[in-house]
Formats: C-alpha cells, structure tokens, sequence
C-alpha cells in the first residue's frame, strides 16, 4: 500500500472535494469519490437534481444534462483521481489541473433529473506534467457518455 492509498478514507465527501479542486457551486460537478486506486483509477458520483441551474434552458419541459458537462465532471473525476494520488507528506503543493483535450467523446444516452451519474476514469499515462485518461459516464449501470481527456498541471 502506498502512502497516497493510505491517507484516502472511503468515500471522499464533497467538503473534502472542494479542498482538492478549485470548482464551485454551480460548476462543481462531483459530489463523491466512492472508489480509488491511486495512479490508476477511480470512480466518483453526481447526483443530478432538478435544482440543477442549466435545466432553466436546457430545455424547459425537456431538462436534459448537457454533454459538455457530462465531459467536465469526467475531467473534474480526472483532477481528483491526480490530487488524491499525490504524496500528502512530500511538502509538494498540489498544482492546479487544466483540461487540454478531449477525443473520442461519445454520448449514448440523455441524462436527465433524478439521475446518478457514475463517473470511471482511469489513468492510461502520465508524461511529465500531463496525464492522459479514459473515462466513462454511467447511470444504472448503461454508459451514457465516454471520451479520452488529457490533462495538464500548472503551477500556480
């Protein structure tokens, strides 16, 4: 087990988040880490209400999640996949995650209110300061959206 792994309690609630991610509300889009292996994956949860600001016009009478924020939770899981990974007794101040790329992104499935948004991210590389990662949007178990996010660290 490694240091990183071992200073992870299970699940990482929201308070705990917006310690480790710049988002707020409206545009912080994870609600909690549920699962975590550090440098390789994890899997985090958006509980989609109804409150949510983006239903007033997206669309009235048809509230539909829209892609690109499907897209930014996946980044957001992927930000929070790097910081939780990091060494907390290395003396490193964690630095920032900035999205860079998005590929392959696909959307399967409407994701409406009422809806859990399962956010799998897993790490396929690390390069310097940029990681690369393959992640999936799922509710009831169906993927409703996928794509290949790269991101980058920036120091502040």
């Amino acid at each position: 087990m490694t240091k990183s792994s071992a200073a992870v309690a299970l699940p990482v609630d929201v308070t705990r988040i917006q310690a480790l991610l710049p988002h707020r509300f409206p545009f912080l889009l994870v609600d909690r880490v549920v699962a975590l292996v550090p440098h390789q994956r994890l899997t985090a949860i958006k509980n989609v209400s109804i409150n949510e600001p983006f239903f007033q016009g997206h669309f009235p009478g048809h509230p539909v999640m829209p892609g690109v924020l499907i897209v930014e939770a996946m980044a957001q899981a992927c930000g929070l996949l790097t910081r939780l990974s990091e060494d907390p007794d290395s003396g490193k101040e964690p630095a920032p995650s900035y999205l860079v790329k998005v590929d392959k992104a696909r959307f399967t499935r409407m994701v409406g209110p009422g809806d859990q948004l399962v956010l799998d991210v897993e790490q396929k590389r690390m390069l310097r300061r940029m990681g690369l990662y393959e992640c999936r949007a799922l509710v009831d178990g169906t993927e409703v959206a996928c794509a290949e996010i790269l991101c980058a660290e920036r120091d502040k």
